[in-house]
């Protein structure tokens, strides 16, 4: 009984940072198999069927709000699709540690790169880039690299963003929405695996009701924080899981 409430507790907390800043969905596999020694392809499951909600939720909250470009997203999604399909194997053949460390060590030099970035004033902001087979390979890229190590997609997707140019809070937007592509084809690929742990399908639906409340709080009062202050915490954010893992380490 403490463990499920812990998980419903996590996945509020969870949902409310991705809705507020895009990340923290890292945690909940982190937690899954670190704390509960819960088998991967279990904590997988449970991890993508609450990125794919997050995604839906908070996407819809930032389209609804202005801050979803939803060409960019279109294009970055549609490559994000085939490399998380490709990630699902990936997760198979390459071992969970070296995945998870090449992945915190590209999020923790974006993260110090957004925020040593200074925010200028007016027009003199930096163009964002454009190019559609840029953002076809970006996705395919980080789709596969989150989809194998579980990380969901934001947490490496906007920080990337944010480099190129892109505005944080239209950043978060883009990167919900692309989380749905890659949590689709990698929450299929991992309940699958998953088939024979009859608790996995009992405590999906608990878990992604928590999830979804906690999203839906968050992208309501995401436009609220301001951009620097954005930009802070998802490296605090960032910092937090390159300490965890290497603890758990």
């Amino acid at each position: 009984m403490l463990n499920l409430i812990l998980m419903i507790l996590l996945n509020f907390v969870v949902g409310g940072c991705i809705g507020l800043t895009g990340i923290a969905g890292f945690l909940l596999p982190m937690f899954y198999t670190g704390f509960l020694d819960m088998p991967s392809s279990a904590s997988l499951a449970l991890s993508f069927a609450a990125f794919l909600i997050s995604g839906i939720l908070g996407s819809v909250n930032y389209y609804k709000s202005g801050n979803l470009d939803l060409k960019t997203a279109g294009v970055l999604s549609a490559g994000s699709f085939v490399g998380a399909l490709a990630g699902v194997k990936i997760n198979l053949l390459i071992p969970a540690d070296t995945m998870k460390i090449i992945l915190y060590l590209v999020v923790l030099l974006s993260g110090i790169s957004i925020l040593l970035r200074k925010d200028k004033p007016g027009n003199t902001e930096k163009k964002a880039v454009q190019s559609v087979p840029f953002y076809l390979v970006l996705g395919a890229v980080t789709g596969a690299v989150c989809a194998a190590s579980g990380a969901g997609g934001p947490v490496l997707v906007m920080p990337i963003l944010t480099l190129l140019g892109i505005p944080a809070h239209t950043a978060v937007g883009i990167s919900l929405f692309d989380s749905i592509f890659i949590a689709v084809p990698s929450a299929a690929g991992y309940l699958i695996a998953a088939a024979g742990n009859k608790e996995v399908f009992l405590l999906l639906p608990v878990l992604l009701v928590a999830h979804g409340i906690g999203v839906f709080a968050g992208s309501k009062n995401a436009t609220k924080i301001n951009q620097m202050l954005l930009k802070r915490i998802v490296l605090w954010l960032r910092l937090r899981s390159r300490a965890s893992n290497s603890f758990s380490d």
